[in-house]
């Protein structure tokens, strides 16, 4: 049996992903994906054969770029959702099923490359707040009219705004090779019954909502710290781990949050990110990072600042490490909110966090509840999502 897995997006788009490929590989599968330029070396190092398909993320996200004239934004999501038609054809020849995560454009064109081959194709979100529903408003990622509440009709307005930029280009596309316009994009690309790879505890469907979770699909991440990190560990007190991933514009936010570590008396582990985030000075109580074994280390700090993406909260709830969320888009206030619910953290309400407020959220996440509360919480965490869904795709294509 041979399946395509295709992502869009950043590393926590590929890396759940890269976990149900191992699952995959290990039931005789043989496992291909299409995923963006910058998910070479890790595929690599999974040993994943990639398609490359999209666009290099870091280019996408600089800092200080003007914002793309209506034009330009009209031309680029054309070529995005053109790339897939021509890159994902070829790729999924000879498979058998294919699984999609990530942005949804992106997706509803892989489902009519799927179509017109007659490939299963199955849809995986890695939050509940991603499936249209009356129990959430769509996700912070796009503007909605002021003074709407009612989730269904903020539901109905994305999907409007969405059509007016991806309709075109999709249907047109669609049209070349033969097959009827779309007219409902979430429902095309998300299918009747989508997957929902998180874990029920931390991020729980829905009763009435027509959806399978599987769990999160996490790989265990067997590599030791580097020598430097375990250094640092070693020589004092737990620090608090600081990282903002693939977000930009965030070195403001690094500083304050170091200047509330230090007034506690804490030491730092800053991740450089995407943004590549400096230290403000030279002393030994901090440490900047690149990659990391996140697993291994929030085991070995006393709490985790970070902006609350799906991948990022998942680590973090099964190290039982307590965490301080500071969200800025898409499903982070949702993931925010669910630390804040369980207690096993603080959630920070401003997207522009001072040291006042982080000091204050900071004090919630070290208080001893908040450690043992996270605890806890980690011993119900999940471990075999990916194993799960595995097994939903085989006996699926089995049928």
């Amino acid at each position: 049996m041979r399946v395509l897995l295709s992502a869009s997006g950043s590393r926590g788009d590929v890396e759940p992903l890269v976990a149900l490929a191992v699952r995959l590989r290990a039931r005789g599968v043989e496992v291909r994906m299409c995923a963006p330029p910058a998910a070479a070396g890790r595929l690599a190092e999974a040993g994943v054969p990639h398609v490359p398909v999209g666009m290099e993320q870091r280019v996408m996200l600089q800092d200080g770029m003007p914002p793309p004239s209506p034009e330009d934004e009209r031309r680029l999501e054309a070529g995005l959702i053109a790339m897939q038609f021509d890159r994902v054809p070829p790729a999924a020849e000879g498979c058998d099923a294919v699984v999609a995560t990530g942005e949804l454009a992106a997706a509803a064109a892989v489902r009519s490359v799927a179509e017109k081959l007659g490939i299963p194709y199955f849809y995986a979100a890695y939050s509940p707040v991603y499936l249209p529903s009356p129990h959430f408003p769509p996700p912070l990622d796009e503007r909605t009219e002021p003074g709407v509440t009612d989730n269904k009709v903020l539901w109905e307005q994305r999907h409007e705004r969405f059509f007016k930029r991806f309709g075109g280009p999709l249907n047109s596309r669609r049209a070349s090779i033969g097959l009827p316009p779309v007219e409902n994009i979430f429902h095309y690309a998300y299918t009747d019954r989508p997957w929902l790879a998180a874990d029920p505890v931390l991020a729980p469907l829905q009763p009435d909502l027509d959806a399978v979770q599987t769990g999160v699909w996490v790989l265990p991440d067997e590599r030791p710290l580097s020598a430097a990190v375990q250094a640092f560990l070693d020589a004092g007190t737990p620090p608090v781990y600081v990282g903002f991933g693939s977000a930009t514009g965030t070195a403001d936010a690094a500083s304050e949050a170091i200047e509330a570590i230090r007034a506690q008396g804490r030491r730092v582990i800053l991740s450089r990110g995407w943004a590549e985030l400096a230290l403000p000075d030279d002393q030994d109580d901090c440490l900047a990072v690149d990659e990391v074994n996140l697993q291994t280390l929030f085991g070995r700090v006393a709490a985790a600042i970070h902006p609350g993406s799906a991948g990022t909260t998942h680590v973090a709830a099964r190290a039982g490490v307590p965490q301080v969320v500071v969200p800025r888009y898409t499903d982070q206030p949702y993931f925010a909110g669910r630390v804040a619910d369980l207690g096993i953290g603080a959630a920070h309400e401003d997207p522009t966090p001072t040291f006042d407020s982080l000091s204050a959220t900071l004090t919630t996440a070290l208080a001893p509840e908040a450690r043992v509360r996270a605890t806890a919480v980690a011993g119900t965490i999940g471990t075999d999502g990916a194993t799960v869904a595995a097994d939903l795709l085989l006996d699926a294509v089995s049928r």
